[in-house]
């Protein structure tokens, strides 16, 4: 598939993605703030993208998986950002979890720049993208999606479309990082009652991802919990937090009360609190270990 894209943004996430990308046969031009990220992309065949600029014009889509708002914003405003520099048609595919207000905001700074936004946040750890397992939420202009369509689906298994206001993609995933912490926070305590009784973890973990909780999440998570593997990270205690937040404040603004995502931030930060920011947000698993007197 000789199709030609930037890139912007190589954690852990965005590595994968265009690791996948260039097995794909994308043609791959990369940029990211800390060099030596770069280095085993360009052993892969990714090209260097020296500015923002550059990755944004080498082919007039650009793709960003960057951490936060602030981050987005970082790429695309000012000069030489993404605004200024995508041409005329020019397609901007937002691949990570922003709030929908800042992804609404960035649509109409694009459409008066003449560009596209769309948005594809996706659903997965690291591995799931190494797996072909990732799925994709997609949502804007209906042509530009058809036409990344090959490099959506390059990255994994699925793509969702959620339809044309990019706002709802951006809301979907909070959503599902919502529900996702609800199932975590469930798995802790249940863990924690099975232990603080005396019963066995790992019999436990085999009893529920047999039954009617056998699917990928509980499965994943259950895994992690019950080896206590909190710095095996797929996704930080940190980065959960915001999304969380995120979500509670999308919540707020449609007048929906979310009170078990409540219950998951508060044990979030309670996990920092001890420090466990960088750990993977299994860790709320963790936090409520200690709150049972087992850790």
């Amino acid at each position: 598939m000789a199709v030609k894209l930037g890139f912007i943004g190589l954690g852990r996430m965005g590595q994968s993605m265009v690791d996948r990308l260039l097995s794909a046969g994308c043609n791959v031009a990369v940029y990211n703030r800390t060099a030596e990220k770069l280095q085993p992309l360009v052993a892969r065949g990714a090209r260097v993208a020296a500015t923002i600029a550059e990755a944004a014009r080498y082919a007039g889509v650009v793709l960003t998986m960057v951490s936060d708002d602030a981050a987005l914003v970082a790429v695309t405003e000012g000069d030489g950002g993404l605004i200024e520099a995508l041409p005329t048609g020019g397609v901007h595919i937002v691949m990570g979890t922003h709030s929908v207000g800042a992804i609404r905001s960035l649509a109409a700074a694009h459409t008066r720049g003449g560009q596209i936004l769309l948005t594809a946040p996706v659903l997965g750890r690291p591995e799931a993208v190494t797996a072909g397992r990732l799925g994709v939420i997609v949502a804007g202009e209906p042509s530009a999606v058809e036409r990344c369509l090959p490099i959506l689906s390059a990255l994994g298994r699925r793509v969702f479309r959620a339809g044309t206001d990019p706002g709802s993609a951006a809301a979907m995933k909070l959503a599902n990082n919502c529900l996702l912490a609800c199932a975590i926070e469930a798995l802790g305590e249940a863990f924690s009652l099975v232990e603080k009784c005396g019963a066995d973890r790992g019999v436990f973990r085999e009893l529920i991802t047999d039954g009617m909780f056998a699917c990928p999440a509980y499965d994943t998570y259950a895994r992690i919990i019950a080896d206590k593997a909190w710095d095996q990270v797929g996704f930080t205690v940190a980065l959960a937090l915001k999304d969380i937040e995120l979500g509670l404040a999308a919540g707020a603004t449609a007048g929906v009360p979310l009170p078990s995502a409540q219950v998951c931030r508060e044990r979030l930060l309670g996990a920092i609190s001890h420090g466990d920011q960088r750990r993977d947000w299994a860790a709320m698993a963790l936090e409520q270990a200690r709150a049972s007197g087992l850790a």
